[in-house]
C-alpha cells in the first residue's frame, strides 16, 4: 500500500513538471521609412507581467499544430490574417516564464502596418508599433525572441524576396531601397542595388508617380510575384 501510494505521488510529481507550448509572433511592419514591431502591453492582472510590454502570443491547443496555432494566435491578438509568417525557433530556459514551464515556438510576421486594422485582443491593455530602434523594457525573453527574429530575417531576405511583403502594392525605388536598409541595418549605395534589382526583371515600372511631394515625383513600381516564381521553378536564385 505504501509502495503504491509513493508511486502514485511519483507520477502525480512528473505530470506536475510537464511543460506547456505556447507561439511567440515578431510582427514586424514598415512604415514612414522605419521599421517597427508590433507590441502589446499585457493586462492580465493574476498572469505574469501584467502591464509590461510583450510580444503577442498565447499556448498551444492540445489538438492544434504549431502553424495553426501561430496563426490563430495572430489572429485573436491582433486581428491581421493572411500576413507572411515564418517559424524562427524554440525557446526554453526553465526560468524564461515564472511560475511555470513554458516553452516557446517563436515565428516572425511580416506586414504592411496600413493594409490592416489593428484589433486590440481581449488580453491587451494597449498595443502600439515601436520602432525597432526605440524599443522599451519587454517582459521575459521577448528581447531575445525579437533579436532571433531578426537575424533570421537578415538572412532570410537577401535569399528571397520577402521585404515586399512590407511594402504597399506600389512603391517607389526609394523607399525599397530604405526598407532593406532598415532591415539589413547599413547603408546601400543607391547605384548598385537599384542596378542589381531591375536586372532581375522582377519589377514593373508603372506610369503612375507620387503624389502631393514637394521634391521631384517618382514613378511608382510593384512586384511581379508571378515572374518570380516562373524563375524560381527554372532555378533562379535571389541574390542581394
Amino acid at each position: 500500500m505504501i509502495e503504491s501510494t509513493t508511486a502514485a505521488k511519483s507520477i502525480q510529481k512528473e505530470r506536475d513538471l510537464i511543460s506547456t507550448m505556447s507561439v511567440d509572433c515578431v510582427i514586424i511592419g514598415f512604415e514612414q521609412d522605419e521599421l517597427k514591431v508590433l507590441l502589446y502591453e499585457r493586462g492580465m492582472e493574476d498572469e505574469p507581467g501584467f502591464s509590461h510590454w510583450a510580444l503577442p502570443g498565447g499556448f498551444v491547443k492540445m489538438n492544434e499544430d504549431l502553424d495553426a496555432a501561430a496563426v490563430r494566435v495572430l489572429n485573436q491578438v491582433t486581428g491581421f490574417h493572411d500576413v507572411y509568417m515564418e517559424q524562427v525557433r524554440t525557446f526554453g530556459k526553465a526560468d524564461r516564464y515564472p511560475g511555470a514551464r513554458v516553452i516557446t515556438t517563436a515565428y516572425y510576421a511580416l506586414i504592411n502596418p496600413r493594409s490592416q486594422k489593428l484589433k486590440l485582443g481581449k488580453d491587451a491593455r494597449d498595443a502600439r508599433w515601436v520602432s525597432i530602434k526605440a524599443l522599451p523594457r519587454l517582459v521575459f525573453d521577448h528581447a531575445d525572441i525579437l533579436q532571433a527574429a531578426m537575424k533570421k530575417l537578415k538572412r532570410k531576405v537577401r535569399q528571397e524576396p520577402i521585404g515586399f511583403e512590407l511594402l504597399p502594392s506600389k512603391f517607389t525605388l526609394t523607399s525599397l531601397q530604405r526598407l532593406y536598409e532598415s532591415i539589413l541595418d547599413t547603408e546601400l549605395d543607391t547605384r548598385n542595388f537599384r542596378k542589381k534589382l531591375l536586372k532581375m526583371g522582377l519589377l514593373i515600372k508603372l506610369s503612375e508617380q507620387q503624389q502631393g511631394v514637394p521634391h521631384r515625383a517618382a514613378f511608382l513600381h510593384k512586384f511581379d510575384r508571378g515572374v518570380y516564381l516562373q524563375l524560381k521553378e527554372g532555378g533562379f536564385v535571389f541574390d542581394l
